[in-house]
């Protein structure tokens, strides 16, 4: 891992996402977004809302002092999800134990990818890592061994994690970070305690768009999956697709939509970005409230947005972007603005008119962490 002002890449210690967010904080700072002492901060994009979505801080989730006791101090992402038994287990990526993130070529501590850790209670309000898989040592959930390549080495970065029919699912993007080789799929049916291989697809499938998958689980015999490239220097569109509940692990049961012959229709040729292309973070779609929402990390301008539609085969490019979570430099966090932000998972039990979402941070070897961020305004 490197600190933001280094320049070099990955290493066998860990890896930079910093530099990348850098170049988006760069980008919005420039378009004018105010980092100061600034109660509301808006991007200013041409889709962006005309009143502020309002945001504010719950709490941190994971951290030394709220994850150090599973020798899990250092995480970040936390997919939420419920588990059939109540419980709410955040699916974190690259994990390690010590008293700082590795940097600078340093040896990893303990490096661990995907790790689960718990929340006994899965209430909004009471969100509280007291327990993980593995007990007070988190370990990883499936076999990673970080393999050398080069000068950097291999992980296992989840993009979803997801219920169906009381069966949790699991989708991990495999190989050296920002270079997918290949993605997996898995499942569990004892609360994310042990999990059963299903299947995989290729990392440059439909050129590369089908590396970071998000689920939503609609109501009847779907689910809806949109898809992009795993990279975000890397211009990208956005598919999507559907598959039968009872066929998720078969990966020749995926029906792609795609405009084809004058229209739109599913079991397309190929399919068709629904949202032109654009450089793309982290991804979350979920069926809520009768509706659909999609959360990404948006990487020009930066910031974490929000866009709520009826149908997953709406029509996203002329759906409102709202702007939810905005960058700002450490020691001005206020409100909706965050010192290098990415993810932003919607945490379950989240309604429209009470909404949470997952939010990450990373810009020291001392901050790297998963918060909670209640949202205001969503429309």
């Amino acid at each position: 891992m490197t600190r933001p002002s280094d320049e070099q890449g990955a290493t066998t210690g860990g890896y930079s996402r910093r530099k990348l967010l850098k170049i988006g904080i760069g980008v919005a700072m420039g378009a004018g977004v105010v980092a100061s002492s600034a109660e509301v901060a808006m991007a200013g994009g041409p889709n962006d809302p005309t009143s502020p979505t309002l945001a504010t801080k719950v709490k941190n989730l994971t951290g030394p002092a709220e994850t150090g006791s599973v020798a899990a101090p250092w995480t970040d992402l936390g997919i939420p999800v419920l588990c059939p038994n109540g419980t709410m287990l955040f699916v974190g990526g690259d994990t390690f134990n010590g008293d700082h993130v590795p940097h600078d070529g340093e040896p990893a501590d303990d490096w661990r990818a995907p790790v689960g850790l718990r929340s006994s209670s899965a209430d909004l309000n009471n969100l509280r890592i007291d327990g993980s898989v593995g007990g007070d040592h988190a370990r990883s959930l499936v076999d990673e061994p970080h393999t050398p390549v080069g000068d950097k080495a291999t992980t296992a970065i989840p993009s979803d994690v997801f219920v169906v029919d009381g069966v949790m699912y699991m989708h991990l993007m495999r190989g050296v970070i920002y270079d997918t080789h290949h993605t997996d799929f898995w499942r569990s049916t004892d609360n994310g305690e042990t999990w059963e291989y299903l299947c995989q697809w290729p990392g440059d499938l439909h050129g590369g768009q089908f590396q970071q998958k998000t689920y939503a689980v609609a109501e009847g015999d779907y689910c809806y999956v949109l898809s992009t490239v795993f990279n975000r220097e890397v211009e990208s569109g956005m598919l999507l697709h559907r598959v039968r509940k009872d066929s998720l692990g078969n990966p020749d049961a995926y029906e792609p939509w795609g405009y084809a012959d004058g229209d739109w229709r599913w079991n397309a040729p190929a399919p068709t970005t629904v949202f032109g292309t654009r450089k793309w973070g982290e991804i979350c779609f979920r069926a809520m409230d009768g509706k659909y929402v999609l959360t990404w990390l948006n990487m020009n301008p930066l910031s974490i947005r929000a866009m709520v539609f009826p149908l997953p085969t709406s029509d996203l490019t002329r759906t409102l972007e709202q702007t939810m979570i905005l960058p700002c430099a450490p020691g001005q966090e206020v409100a909706n603005l965050v010192a290098s932000p990415y993810g932003g998972f919607v945490i379950p039990g989240s309604t429209f008119g009470n909404f949470h979402i997952a939010v990450s941070q990373w810009y020291d070897p001392w901050n790297y962490r998963v918060m909670q961020y209640k949202i205001n305004m969503l429309s």
